[in-house]
């Protein structure tokens, strides 16, 4: 087992990328803290870890709330003692709308979440870690990180900066034995894809298969991303396997941005 009683945080770890993240890390043999908002499907999984014969809690957390995250992390070190991974996986897709008619409250509530919510899971777990000169930080970016999409700009300018923030903190965190790094899927198969296709349908008045289509048709694979395909890269990443790399964008897009013709 790759990752034998190591214990690891994994934000958003109820639905999609985080829930199959939470059960891959059991697998390996981590115990598995989830977080998230909604606590009915963090303690599915934390119950499924259970029912496997793996150890895993359910903490209900809004990441954007400082206190919440201060007190997710409290609760798990009371319980384990230590932190050894932390998944950021939290965040929200945010409106599909054009900049010009773009709302600021919904604006600011996609970076509160998906920029800051990961500094602040960042902040508090590197007070353990950094004592104990011990820790891997995983980030859950997008290809929307790596280039823009229309009508998507507040998530796109989100990911982007948990690309500069991966590396940025790499480099701080690197004297401590530290590693932190990102990976950046394109299209996933899931309900977030399902729910983003059917808002840009409606939008651009096609229909949500039109959409999923028009954006996985130069993907080399031509098809999304399994949520275990994303599962197993962070898998490697929080395992020795990966101890040379930090500071790295790991793309799991089924090949989305090579040119070809």
């Amino acid at each position: 087992m790759r990752l034998k009683d190591r214990v690891a945080i994994v934000t958003g770890g109820g639905a999609d990328i985080g829930r199959a993240i939470s059960y891959a890390f059991a697998a390996e043999g981590a115990v598995v803290v989830a977080a998230a908002r909604n606590f009915s499907r963090i303690n599915e999984v934390a119950e499924g870890i259970k029912s496997k014969g793996g150890d895993a809690k359910a903490i209900q957390t809004d990441i954007s709330s400082e206190s919440q995250v201060i007190n997710m992390v409290k609760e798990a070190l009371q319980q384990y003692g230590r932190i050894d991974i932390l998944v950021n996986n939290s965040g929200v897709p945010g409106p599909t709308a054009k900049i010009a008619d773009m709302n600021l409250d919904e604006w600011n509530e996609v970076l509160a979440v998906n920029l800051t919510g990961t500094m602040l899971c960042c902040r508090e777990v590197l007070k353990n870690m950094e004592a104990r000169r011990s820790g891997n930080i995983i980030n859950i970016g997008s290809e929307g990180g790596r280039s823009g999409f229309p009508l998507r700009s507040p998530y796109c300018v989100s990911k982007m900066g948990i690309i500069g923030f991966t590396e940025t903190l790499a480099i701080e965190a690197g004297d401590y034995n530290i590693r932190v790094n990102c990976i950046s899927p394109a299209a996933v198969r899931g309900e977030r894809v399902i729910n983003m296709s059917k808002a840009k349908a409606e939008a651009e008045g096609i229909s949500p298969e039109e959409v999923l289509a028009r954006l996985t048709r130069n993907y080399c694979l031509k098809r999304p991303a399994e949520t275990s395909e994303v599962a197993a890269a962070a898998v490697f990443l929080a395992s020795d396997e990966s101890s040379a790399i930090t500071g790295h964008t790991l793309v799991v897009n089924c090949g989305a941005h090579i040119d070809h013709y």
